[in-house]
């Protein structure tokens, strides 16, 4: 039996990552840590960035607006995920499951463009560094953030509104701690080859031309780089993009690996959503600042003043 229009189907049933009453338990404690923990590396990583005047450079100006997208990623998977944990109906309603796909999409896809202008920046630092303050100037990056949001956002407007026509069946289960637009694909009995093809034309358009955008840079990088007769400059050099190239590889890795196999077969569709969307917020910051001696010296300039003000 299936139900004539989405409409008549007023919530769907997440089943979480676990049936188990002890196991959600444990579950929970270790989710609410994950998300406090995420919640005060991007807030502190954003704080350190945006009050330290030795912090200035466009490579933290793009790190501070990479860190709030993960900040809102997570406040938006994450709370009703612990909420379902401990709550016997775990439910959300069809409006609410489509505007957390929404956000979700939009928000992973404004940190894909944010990546790639990251990228253009360590580019334009290494390549053409007399021309690097000239080319990166303020107006541009703030441009460039502006931009991201927007092509994100719009993006992930044309998927929703796709799905928003979709028919589902009277079997409105998603074996999810999530709602994202491919698993909504499985529970519809309408033709979904629409919204397929729009999923793919975004990864294809959006993701694979920013991590073009990404590889061409640092193979431009990679190059100039080795023409540096100094060990010392070559190591500097790599050293400032080995964040950012753990940050995409985290990012894409699993992004791709979700996306591009929309269905509910496997269980690693909830090992790649909770590496990006629970995880990865969780680790960006962590590499930036254990990496970046710069984010560390900041840090300790910040617990310094933070403790004679105690005092």
């Amino acid at each position: 039996m299936v139900l004539g229009n989405h409409s008549t189907i007023m919530e769907f049933i997440l089943l979480g990552v676990s049936a188990n009453p002890h196991i959600q338990v444990m579950l929970f404690v270790l989710f609410l840590g994950i998300y406090l923990l995420t919640r005060m590396g991007n807030l502190t990583l954003m704080m350190v960035i945006r009050t330290d005047s030795h912090l200035c450079s466009p490579m933290y100006f793009f790190l501070s607006h990479f860190s709030f997208p993960d900040l809102c990623l997570t406040s938006i998977t994450v709370p009703k995920m612990l909420e379902n944990l401990l709550s016997q109906k775990k439910s959300i309603s069809v409006e609410g499951c489509l505007a957390q796909a929404f956000f979700v999409f939009s928000i992973a896809g404004t940190e894909a463009f944010v990546l790639s202008a990251m990228a253009y920046d360590r580019y334009t630092d290494i390549c053409y560094p007399l021309l690097y303050g000239q080319v990166m100037s303020k107006h541009f990056c703030v441009g460039l953030v502006w931009v991201s949001c927007g092509l994100g956002f719009l993006d992930a407007l044309i998927n929703t509104l796709v799905a928003w026509n979709l028919d589902f069946w009277e079997a409105h289960v998603l074996p999810h701690f999530s709602c994202e637009l491919p698993s909504l694909f499985s529970l519809s009995y309408s033709d979904i080859s629409t919204n397929f093809a729009v999923l793919v034309c975004s990864a294809i358009v959006h993701a694979s031309g920013n991590l073009l955008l990404v590889f061409f840079s640092y193979a431009h990088i990679v190059s100039t780089t080795l023409t540096i007769s100094s060990t010392t400059g070559r190591s500097k050099a790599f050293s400032t993009c080995s964040s950012h190239l753990s940050a995409v590889s985290f990012f894409y890795g699993s992004a791709f690996l979700r996306y591009l196999v929309p269905t509910l077969s496997s269980p690693l569709e909830l090992v790649f959503s909770m590496q990006y969307s629970v995880v990865t917020p969780l680790v960006n910051p962590l590499v930036y600042s254990l990496k970046s001696k710069e984010v560390k010296a900041a840090l300790r300039r910040m617990l310094q003043k933070g403790l004679q003000h105690l005092r």
